[in-house]
């Protein structure tokens, strides 16, 4: 991976994900894809490693607090380079938006109940719950609600189009795998999945403070190890009873060839449904395709908040 491609990578972010919803992150991004200097000290990392919100939130870590200019980053990453640097190595950008339940939810109520629901590249597991979540999706019909019940967690969704008529869902088991599971009870684990929400978006921290919260009551199992390793084994201990879906979000990005190709294969030989919440290769927006079974449904926000059915 050449610098000018560790460049591009940090502009598309700047230019993509995050214009629009983190000025901040933009201008940061922008400066790092102009320092040939810094480029050269994150091309001593593995290119996995590199990526920019993963330096972003470690440079937040080590700092504790958000770079006030692209000068006070600079001056961060080269005077502690050695604690932002570990911590780029051991962590990995594991974002767990509780939000993205609310796009996969109509899908899932959808299908024959009840549900076992395996989730890769789980993180600490918070997209694992969306029966202990409330969603309240408001479109051209109106608005409908559905999920938990009084008092839980509200996932708010603007739909462009039809409300969806979503009932509750019956969960009786869940499991994920991760490379690196993040524990719900770990503080320094929580705090790092608070430096991963861009500086500006109080309500995802609210959110996710509040997830963190409802998985300590009950946190799902997250089995340690690469999907395409540990998948079948996992799999048999789903009851054969209920309907197994198998789900990711912004997962496969993150997995080099050949393993994507043989997480694909696994899929289409699966015993139940494969339900997939990726960025489109050729996306030129900020947004998720939501797929069942390879069959697109709908285009997502990122991070939960807006539904575009019939769109994928």
């Amino acid at each position: 991976m050449s610098l000018d491609d560790t460049a591009g990578e940090y502009r598309f972010f700047a230019d993509v994900m995050v214009r629009g919803s983190s000025p901040s992150y933009e201008r940061l991004a922008l400066g790092v894809a102009a320092d040939r200097e810094l480029l050269r000290l994150l091309g001593g990392l593995p290119p996995a490693k590199r990526q920019p919100n993963l330096l972003l939130a470690a440079v937040r870590l080590v700092s504790g607090g958000v770079p006030g200019s692209y000068g006070q980053l600079r001056e961060t990453v080269f005077g502690r380079w050695d604690e932002v640097a570990a911590v780029m190595l051991a962590r990995r950008t594991q974002t767990n938006e509780p939000g993205r339940c609310a796009a996969l939810y109509p899908v899932l109520a959808s299908l024959p109940q009840p549900l076992a629901l395996l989730e890769v590249g789980a993180s600490a597991g918070l997209c694992l719950l969306p029966d202990r979540y409330s969603y309240e999706y408001r479109g051209t019909g109106g608005t409908t609600y559905g999920g938990a019940g009084e008092g839980a967690l509200v996932l708010r969704c603007r739909v462009d189009g039809p409300a969806p008529a979503v009932g509750g869902i019956d969960v009786v088991w869940r499991a994920g795998i991760d490379l690196n599971p993040l524990d719900v009870a770990d503080e320094d684990d929580v705090r790092w999945l608070e430096a991963l929400i861009w500086p500006e978006q109080a309500e995802r921290r609210e959110r996710l403070r509040r997830a963190v919260a409802l998985a300590r009551r009950d946190p799902p199992r997250i089995h340690a190890g690469d999907l395409n390793e540990r998948l079948d084994e996992v799999v048999a201990g789903a009851p054969e009873a209920a309907t197994l879906v198998v789900f990711h979000t912004a997962v496969l990005d993150y997995v080099p060839e050949p393993g994507r190709s043989a997480f694909v294969a696994r899929m289409r030989r699966l015993r139940g449904h494969w339900l997939a919440q990726e960025m489109a290769a050729d996306a030129e927006e900020a947004a998720y395709v939501v797929a069942l079974d390879e069959r697109p449904l709908a285009v997502a926000a990122m991070h939960g908040g807006w539904l575009r059915p019939g769109s994928g």
